[in-house]
């Protein structure tokens, strides 16, 4: 074999190569390795990563920056540990948690991917051939609005389009953009072009959720300025009709865009509160609507898990946790928080609902809780995993895998983050798939 010939293959190799992932296993976990990946932020781990994970029924692909803030993507086939393993061609700033990769698989295999936003040019890209870890170059979408982009958000409708959201402007001042792909076509379309409008005054900060008959869930905190602690009130919009048009929860009609004078506040919740922002929400099968965030209570408490629900037509809140270690949430850009911004997921089980919350708490380790209740009764029972320190990880999951069989697989890494984009002194961590049992 001559020199050129080897070298080929030695480049090959460095960007594709196939290994039987390590499984790290516990009584009510276990946890399949891919490498490892960049950990002086959290950049990989963050609340709002949509989605780390993604997966149809034959493939589940993970993505994430290496130790070089070069953009990886992984595939295996669900319920093996085989990962075939690709650097991409692609980089971002990992010095800046806000600029995450999102990924999603379409309804025929192709994968998407959008990374590397902070009020920046769009970047995405889509794979070459269905299922393929090989992606094309980068492209537009629509071609307007994209100069500004940032929360890049994918999520996929029963027939296997897929809907793209993301905020056009700056913390503050900011508005959402909604686009949706058309499988068929692989054509992207605009629905929304200022779903939300801030008035150049404020900007909401929003958690999106494609529920039963693709019925699309939004709510959503004010901040009007780029400090945390001006976040205030959770608001709440449906549609029933793809994104087209909107309504409140009494199925009144919003007169696009949104602002604040006529948004319904479902749960009021001063500035100054501890209101955090881009959490989650989730619906049952009975139309239930389940929005999970905290703040602080104006009785004393401390800041503690809430959930905010409908129930009979009416807006009710259930506090979750109750904790004891308190901080002060203020700031701008990103904050090394002691408890992490929380998913909530629905399942029904045996006719009832019952709902899951995941979040990390340095009350317990930093490490990762779950949180349970049937619901109306929420009783709320807690379970610790002992998965070691986990830093500043948020939770992210593959989101397709809990619709079909509810089984949560999570993103998995230890991070750090440090306040208003710095980092902290930490070497690159393992990269995984935690799987509950």
């Amino acid at each position: 074999m001559n020199v050129t010939l080897t070298l080929k293959y030695i480049i090959v190799f460095a960007f594709l190569w196939t290994s039987l992932s390590a499984v790290a296993q516990s009584g009510n976990y276990q946890i399949s390795e891919l490498g490892y990946g960049w950990s002086k932020t959290s950049v990989n781990a963050t609340i709002f990563r949509k989605n780390s994970i993604a997966s149809d029924s034959i493939f589940q692909f993970v993505a994430y920056y290496d130790s070089m803030a070069n953009v990886v993507l992984a595939r295996r086939k669900l319920n093996e540990n085989e990962w075939t393993i690709k650097t991409t061609p692609y980089k971002g700033n990992v010095g800046d948690a806000h600029n995450v990769i999102s990924i999603m698989l379409d309804g025929k295999g192709y994968v998407h991917m959008s990374w590397d936003h902070h009020n920046s040019k769009l970047n995405y890209c889509r794979s070459r051939e269905p299922y393929s870890l090989e992606m094309g170059s980068t492209e537009s979408m629509t071609g307007t609005n994209e100069n500004a982009v940032t929360y890049p958000e994918f999520y996929r409708f029963s027939n296997g389009d897929l809907l793209f959201a993301y905020r056009d402007g700056g913390s503050g001042n900011g508005n959402l953009i909604l686009n949706r792909y058309n499988a068929g076509n692989q054509q992207w379309a605009r629905l929304q072009s200022n779903l939300i409008d801030g008035q150049g005054e404020r900007n909401a900060y929003w958690q999106l959720h494609v529920g039963n008959n693709d019925e699309i869930l939004l709510s959503w905190v004010w901040r009007e300025s780029p400090d945390v602690a001006s976040n205030h009130d959770i608001c709440f919009a449906r549609s029933n009709d793809g994104g087209i048009t909107w309504e409140n929860s009494k199925a009144e009609a919003y007169c696009l865009p949104i602002d604040i004078k006529q948004a319904e506040i479902v749960c009021p919740i001063a500035q100054n509160s501890n209101l955090i922002n881009q959490t989650s929400m989730t619906s049952d099968k009975h139309g239930n609507v389940f929005i999970c965030t905290y703040y602080k209570k104006d009785d004393g408490q401390c800041t503690n898990l809430h959930l905010i629900y409908s129930n009979q037509g009416k807006w009710e809140t259930s506090t979750i946790t109750q904790r004891n270690l308190d901080f002060d949430l203020s700031g701008t850009g990103s904050r090394n928080i002691p408890i992490s911004r929380p998913q909530i997921l629905t399942s029904d089980e045996n006719g009832k609902t019952q709902i899951t919350v995941v979040y990390r708490d340095e009350e317990h380790g930093d490490q990762l809780c779950l949180v349970r209740s049937f619901f109306p009764e929420l009783n709320w029972q807690t379970e610790v995993f002992n998965t070691g320190t986990l830093g500043r990880w948020e939770p992210s999951f593959d989101t397709e895998l809990w619709k079909r069989h509810n089984k949560l697989h999570l993103f998995y890494q230890r991070v750090g983050q440090g306040n208003n984009e710095t980092g902290v002194n930490l070497s690159a961590q393992k990269v995984g798939v935690i799987m509950l049992k």
